[in-house]
Parts: structure tokens; C-alpha cells; sequence
């Protein structure tokens, strides 16, 4: 799927669609992704910030979505675990970019070669607009070679 499809498909998926999350920008090799919120009487919260499920799901699938785009057909990818740390409340329109290296996907590569389960940790910032953090969020990822692709074990 082309990376301008998918942007398009994720800012009319229900979640997003109806949280006011948009997906900004997915550059054609799924390095880059960035995604905003916009605060709206329906996403805020009792105080008039930013809904913390709402912040928590804008940057929900974009690290697997992004290596599965990487890495092909070959690997397994799936969200393994989560956490959110809340560092300032967030009024206004908030934003996310992720961004995977060089260096992160050969690593992946690397410790996936052999056919073992690899859980790598990557992190995104949610900034406001005055570039404030607003949150930090860590994602943990399962990655693997699919069964059909892992090296056959030597007799």
C-alpha cells in the first residue's frame, strides 16, 4: 500500500476520525510519520486539556505500522506493550512525529537474522505548539521472521 493511501485510510478510520486525531504526513518509505490533534469540545477533558486516551491513541499504531511497511512480508510485527508518561497538560493542537533510522532498522535486522523474537523499544514525544513536551511514550515491538522465512536449523 502506498504510503499516501494509508494516510488517507487512517484519518477516516472510526478511532482517529472521531478523537479529531489526523495523520499529517507518511513519507513514502514509512520513515516518517507525523500526526496531530486538535483540542475540541468533544476530545477534552474535565479541566479543558487534552483527553489523555486521545493522546495515548495518536500514537498507538504508527511503530509497527511503520517497520511492518519496512521490513516487508518477511517479519512479523505487533504492538507488545505501552506507557505513557503525562508531563504537561496539552491545550491547542498537539503533534507527534516518529521517526525511524538507519541505524534502528539494521539493528532490528540484525537481531532478527537467526530467526529469534526481538523487543525493541522506541519512543515518541507529544508536543504542543510552542514545541512544550506534553507527553512521552514508549512502545515496545515483537518482531520476527514469519516461520516460512527464518533460517532452517543445521542437523
Amino acid at each position: 500500500m502506498k504510503a499516501s493511501t494509508l494516510r488517507r485510510l487512517m484519518n477516516f478510520w472510526p478511532p482517529f476520525f472521531f478523537a479529531g486525531i489526523r495523520v499529517k504526513r507518511i513519507s513514502d518509505d514509512f520513515r516518517e510519520v507525523d500526526v496531530a490533534l486538535k483540542l475540541h469540545w468533544y476530545n477534552r477533558n474535565y479541566v479543558g486539556s487534552h483527553f489523555g486516551g486521545n493522546l495515548f491513541s495518536m500514537t498507538d499504531p504508527f511503530f509497527m505500522l511503520m517497520l511492518m511497511h519496512i521490513l516487508g512480508p518477511k517479519y512479523l510485527v505487533w504492538d507488545r506493550a505501552a506507557s505513557i508518561e503525562f508531563v504537561a497538560p496539552g491545550r491547542g493542537t498537539v503533534t507527534a512525529r516518529f521517526r525511524m533510522n538507519d541505524a534502528q532498522i539494521a539493528d532490528v535486522t540484525e537481531q532478527t537474522r537467526g530467526g529469534d523474537k526481538y523487543l525493541p523499544s522506541f519512543h515518541v514525544d507529544v508536543l504542543g505548539a510552542d514545541d512544550r513536551l506534553i507527553a512521552k511514550v514508549s512502545k515496545t515491538v515483537y518482531i520476527r521472521l514469519k516461520p516460512a522465512h527464518r533460517p532452517k536449523p543445521s542437523a
